[in-house]
């Protein structure tokens, strides 16, 4: 895909930690240029140390409102991203019947973690980073600019 797509949908198992980080980072980097969007197989309420971890960037997740595939008003993604194999799957069988590029970028779930509440919001840190990483390999700056 060259350039931007114009619509991005992020998926994962809960839409409660991995996708709307990944929504909100690309929100913040080209939220301009690209209809940003996540969804999750299932619906869980937003997790409090993804709140905490992605404010310390300057995002805001406080007001994400879960929702799932069914939720789904409109379906023109250009690109759907799954964070989870359960996501995968449903974007696999969703994009049987639509013209739309699906990357599985298989993300650690941080919820599994246990252990002190500091040991924790670093495990939710290092998703958050590494989501970071790859979004800004995968949607350059640059290409926003047209350069």
């Amino acid at each position: 895909m060259d350039g931007l797509p114009s619509a991005v949908l992020f998926a994962c198992t809960m839409n409660a930690i991995r996708s709307p980080m990944a929504e909100g980072i690309l929100k913040f980097l080209h939220g301009r240029h690209i209809y940003v969007d996540s969804v999750g197989v299932r619906g869980g309420e937003i997790e409090g140390f993804a709140i905490a971890v992605m404010d310390e960037i300057g995002i805001d997740l406080a007001r994400h409102r879960h929702k799932t595939f069914g939720d789904l008003e409109d379906t023109s993604y250009d690109l759907i991203i799954t964070l989870s194999p359960d996501a995968q799957h449903k974007a696999m069988e969703l994009t049987r019947v639509m013209a739309c590029e699906v990357e599985f970028w298989n993300t650690f779930d941080p919820s599994i973690v246990e252990g002190s509440r500091e040991a924790r919001l670093d495990a939710y840190r290092q998703v958050r980073d590494q989501l970071m990483e790859r979004i800004k390999a995968r949607f350059p700056l640059t290409a926003a600019a047209g350069v």
